[in-house]
């Protein structure tokens, strides 16, 4: 078996659509996926794209992806990688994918002199949770994250 990470590319949009909703059922939330293909090919494969993708093949399939962007420490004064999405299939777990993967935005986030690469894991998700560890990932302690959406985010901006 062969194990390939590639940049995603225009005509990838439907695998990534695919590959995020699959991520949407195993996190229970099977109705929150909003994005299209459209609009995928849009922030991602844009004139000025701000959110970058990696692909998992393994034997020619696409089996997983990781959704990033980057993001600044005003502390290290460097930029930092952001890791929004990073899935495999279950099929394909336990193959050296996920860790390929991640091998992948080390060097991306080493080339781009970033500082650190941060993501959230979800607190029920032990199986990432142990599969992060074992790279050297680490919970870190003291910052919640917070989010603003919806009414909220459009009464503010007005």
């Amino acid at each position: 078996m062969s194990i390939v990470i590639r940049r995603a590319a225009p005509g990838d949009a439907a695998e990534l659509l695919r590959l995020i909703k699959a991520l949407a059922r195993y996190e229970r939330e099977p109705d929150a996926v909003k994005a299209t293909e459209e609009s995928l090919g849009q922030t991602l494969f844009g004139e000025n794209p701000q959110v970058f993708a990696h692909i998992v093949e393994m034997d020619g399939r696409v089996r997983g992806i990781a959704l990033w962007f980057l993001t600044y420490s005003t502390w290290t004064g460097r930029p930092s990688l952001y890791l929004e999405d990073l899935f495999v299939e279950e099929e394909a777990r336990g193959t050296g994918a996920g860790r390929a993967l991640f091998r992948v935005l080390a060097q991306e986030a080493k080339a781009r002199g970033c500082a650190r690469i941060d993501w959230a894991v979800l607190d029920w998700n032990e199986p990432a949770r142990g599969f992060y560890r074992s790279m050297g990932g680490f919970h870190s302690e003291g910052w919640q994250p917070w989010r603003m959406e919806g009414e909220a985010l459009e009464r503010l901006a007005e």
